[in-house]
């Protein structure tokens, strides 16, 4: 029986307010915009929107296709596909787990400098799936 998973959808979490995202996007540092046509983006696992990043905060305007285990993650390279996110996984780093499909606000941990890094990623753990890339700086 085919059918569309759609536990993520069911169990998301209220979206933020339009409000809440332009206020938090105010200190941004970086803007990033998602690029069409990423080479491991599909009509399953993809995203459209911009990503603002601040030294304590990352935003994200737009909006993410569903799915399970998303992971948001600092890369210093460029990567646009499952084989080039696992080939440097080992150099990225983990922010933050998403939830929010429609926009979110993820805090920086402390200590971390965003300016090592190039590249916000949104990849899903439980498939290995690449969802989405941003370049933000170089």
């Amino acid at each position: 029986m085919a059918g569309i998973y759609t536990l993520p959808i069911m169990v998301a979490p209220e979206p933020l307010s339009m409000l809440e995202l332009a206020t938090a996007s105010q200190n941004a540092r970086y803007k990033a915009m998602i690029s069409e046509g990423l080479d491991g983006s599909d009509f399953l696992h993809n995203g459209t929107g911009e990503f603002y990043l601040s030294p304590s905060e990352i935003v994200f305007k737009g909006t993410l296709t569903p799915g399970p285990d998303y992971q948001l993650y600092l890369s210093k390279k460029f990567v646009e596909n499952e084989e080039q996110f696992m080939q440097h996984k080992n150099s990225m780093i983990n922010i933050a787990e998403v939830k929010r499909f429609d926009g979110f606000i993820k805090q920086v941990p402390n200590q971390l400098d965003i300016d090592e890094y190039t590249t916000i990623v949104i990849w899903c753990e439980a498939f290995e799936e690449f969802i989405t890339a941003a370049k933000y700086k170089g």
